[in-house]
């Protein structure tokens, strides 16, 4: 209607004058209802034609739609393991920081699992304690071992010397008895030493190995512990929290809420028509308004666009795709964020809006080899954009009309 209301002013406007001040023809004598075609058949003609050429141009160059969103993710709630509810820190919706606690599952199975791992880690304890007795007690049977073949050495030595001074002073079996005590003697430090070196080893590796996987059964059982208290993973909101104490939650199948991080809705996503594909851009100024804040405008800018339409996708299966099944043609995926801090502020996070996106052709207008022709054209495009503003800013006066007053609520 603003299309066909401009282009009336530069089309039926003159051509009306023309023949009324010109020609001489009065409304109600010579232009009347049933001439009113034949008499400004031209300025009639050229206004419809005008208006035509003035909607592809803005709504191509400039698109619209109203297909906008707010979109944010939830994140379940929900344990990872199965259990019983013991405690809820929450009502039915609530804030929650990071890290703070929602509800608390029966840990009397954890509990009984932590302290059976830390008796085994104090059992290894005990042990390895043991050992170091049974070490202490190998070296000293290795000291009176080596200290008895000392004393062997040395007898044997002394009546080796007395033989060879006098060979008849001592008789050759009593060298050969001391011999074989010395052999004895010897063998009993060797069994001493490798005892020794056993438990120094069964210290250094077994009972350390037991320690290091009682230890780690420890840590594996406080982590299964700390399970049992669910805890926000992000600072965010609660919502529809209905689980209450003896509920038995399952990871798999009954989640215990929805967490919504504070993080949510700082970006729109709008769909677009296909045809725009070649005119929308990264870094393209829009406007959107907002249903949930309506007589507002707020500047946005494009910061990506999807490279796929999502009506197009399939999923490999037993059957072929066939084309015609596509009943409803996708949309161009764009991303929009505020182009200001604090843009959003204020809107609820899900609300629908319209958004205008504009393109600007002022690289191709300061280039040196556009012509004067061409500049002139990529002016009047650009500021074309005015027409389709002044629409957005209609459509955000009577949005609240049209869904308070005209909706038939």
């Amino acid at each position: 209607m603003l299309e066909l209301l401009l282009c009336s002013m530069l089309t039926i406007l003159p051509d009306y004058l023309f023949r009324r001040f010109v020609q001489g023809k009065r409304v109600g004598k010579e232009i009347t209802l049933y001439s009113v075609w034949f008499e400004l058949r031209w300025g009639i003609t050229t206004c419809l034609i005008l208006t035509t050429l003035l909607i592809l141009t803005v709504f191509y160059n400039h698109p619209s739609t109203s297909s906008v969103t707010l979109f944010y993710r939830t994140i379940p709630v929900l344990p990872e393991t199965n259990g019983r509810v013991s405690e809820v820190s929450l009502d039915f919706s609530g804030h929650v920081e990071k890290g703070a606690p929602i509800f608390k599952l029966d840990d009397s199975k954890q509990k009984a699992a932590v302290e059976t791992a830390r008796r085994k880690v104090a059992e290894v304890d005990a042990a390895m304690a043991v050992t170091e007795n049974d070490i202490s007690k190998a070296e000293h049977q290795l000291e009176e071992a080596k200290a008895n073949l000392q004393t062997a050495q040395y007898e044997l030595e002394t009546k080796q010397n007395l033989q060879r001074i006098d060979p008849r002073a001592l008789p050759a079996r009593e060298v050969g008895r001391l011999q074989v005590v010395v052999q004895g003697r010897q063998a009993a430090v060797d069994s001493a030493t490798a005892a020794r070196d056993a438990v120094q080893e069964k210290l250094a590796t077994q009972l350390q190995a037991e320690k290091a996987s009682a230890e780690a059964a420890l840590e594996q059982a406080k982590v299964e512990l700390s399970k049992t208290v669910i805890r926000a993973g992000v600072s965010g909101s609660v919502e529809q929290f209905t689980l209450r104490v003896g509920d038995v939650v399952n990871p798999l199948m009954r989640p215990a809420g929805i967490l919504i991080p504070d993080t949510a809705g700082r970006y729109l996503t709008a769909g677009f028509d296909q045809i725009e594909a070649q005119v929308m851009k990264v870094g393209m100024i829009a406007e959107v308004t907002c249903v949930s804040k309506p007589f507002t405008i707020i500047p946005m800018v494009v910061t990506d666009l999807q490279g796929y339409i999502a009506a197009g996708q399939f999923r490999g299966g037993e059957q072929l795709v066939d084309p015609q099944a596509v009943t409803r043609a996708g949309t161009l995926l764009v991303t929009l964020e505020p182009l200001f801090k604090g843009g959003l502020d204020g809107v609820t996070p899900g609300s629908s809006c319209i958004a205008n996106a504009y393109s600007s052709n002022h690289d191709a207008i300061a280039a040196k080899d556009t012509g004067a022709l061409r500049a002139i054209v990529l002016h009047v495009v650009d500021a074309l954009a005015l027409v389709h503003a002044l629409i957005l800013r209609l459509q955000a006066l009577i949005l609240p009309f049209q869904n308070l007053v005209f909706s038939g609520h």
